[in-house]
């Protein structure tokens, strides 16, 4: 009988899908129909906020740029690196819409790659250097003062871009396109680099760098700063009355909670995928499903670009009264045009400057009603 099993068994494998034949799993874009509406969708408006968030935070940061301090310093660096990292947003929206379809080649795969990789660790890497700064700025002001001298900053700056161009530069010598069995090249995608020697200890190796080491910076940095803010506000009754106290410790949680729920997912996910994988040999439907969560995750992970400039909005005076400043103004002309346009205002209505001065009785009733609300 167990003869029989054996020669049975052999006449009729059914092979379990592995890794080593990479035509053997099929299943890594079944979410394909789905995913080229929503990830097209997605990048779009995390383009279009970002692109406009971070262009006005530059504009206010631009003026403050002729009295240089290190907070002014790494604030401009984190916004390039996000204004930067959207502009190579456009290629993969098409790349999404054509159903992860690249058609234009391996060689600027490699360069949207690399700026998509640089761009995003250099925004890690300069949130670090913010907290940092901060800690230093309030809790030992006077034993670090030199790391924030602004001579000392830009070369903090510098190295900062050049070791995440050293992290991200083994890119190049890696195949990132792919010929997939339904016809489609992919570029960018986990699966390309899946027969690279030791992808596992190499990306096992970015998570600590680009996350690790960050993520327990910043969440200590920003929590002793808390602490010290509160209990100078128990100290200081001026400094609790005000309330600054009380608002500092919000942004830090803001920026705090955002940077992990953006980050902490795709590295993670990253992290316990690449253990695996050192452990035993994962199958095709691993592999699916980490492609998938993988997708969803760098969305999270992108998120942040254009998160910043709503935490710019509430953490940075200028910024809040430049959108302000902008918004009134937009209002003030569609309420001009309005105004200007319309068949039921008085031929005695006149708008001079800033000041709209309105003679027709429908509208004094009106101020009249919500004056009595």
């Amino acid at each position: 009988m167990m003869e029989v099993m054996r020669t049975s068994s052999h006449a009729n494998p059914t092979p379990t899908p592995t890794l080593n034949d990479s035509n053997t799993c099929t299943t890594l874009y079944d979410h394909l129909e789905y995913a080229r509406v929503l990830m097209p969708l997605f990048y779009s408006i995390v383009f279009s906020v970002g692109l406009l968030g971070n262009a006005l935070a530059l504009h206010v940061i631009r003026p403050n740029l002729k009295k240089l301090n290190s907070t002014t310093l790494y604030s401009a660096n984190l916004v390039i690196s996000d204004i930067l990292f959207t502009l190579s947003l456009p290629l993969r929206i098409i790349y999404y819409a054509l159903g992860f379809h690249w058609p234009l080649g391996e060689s600027l795969c490699k360069i949207t790659g690399l700026i998509f990789y640089i761009n995003t660790y250099a925004g890690v890497n300069f949130m670090t250097c913010l907290s940092v700064d901060r800690f230093i700025a309030v809790v030992l002001p006077l034993r670090f003062a030199r790391f924030r001298k602004v001579s000392n900053v830009r070369f903090i700056c510098v190295g900062v871009w050049l070791l995440v161009l050293m992290q991200t530069l083994p890119l190049l010598s890696m195949p990132m396109t792919n010929v997939e069995s339904g016809g489609f090249i992919t570029c960018m995608e986990y699966p390309n680099f899946e027969h690279v020697p030791n992808i596992a200890y190499m990306l096992i190796g970015a998570v600590f760098l680009g996350y690790g080491v960050p993520v327990v910076t910043i969440l200590l940095c920003y929590s002793i700063l808390c602490c010290k803010l509160r209990l100078s506000a128990k100290t200081n009754h001026l400094t609790d009355k005000s309330g600054r106290s009380r608002k500092a410790v919000g942004v830090i949680c803001c920026v705090s909670l955002v940077f992990v729920v953006c980050f902490s997912p795709y590295h993670i996910n990253l992290l316990q995928y690449m253990i695996r994988k050192l452990i035993y040999e994962t199958d095709c439907a691993e592999l699916t499903a980490f492609q998938i969560s993988l997708h969803f995750t760098v969305c999270l992970m992108n998120l942040n670009s254009c998160l910043d400039p709503f935490i710019y909005f509430f953490a940075c005076k200028g910024y809040k009264r430049k959108v302000l400043k902008i918004l009134k103004r937009q209002v003030s002309v569609s309420f001009s045009s309005a105004v200007r346009t319309s068949p039921e205002g008085s031929s005695r209505d006149v708008v001079d400057g800033k000041k709209i001065h309105l003679n027709s009785t429908r509208y004094e009733q009106c101020v009249q009603q919500n004056g009595q609300r």
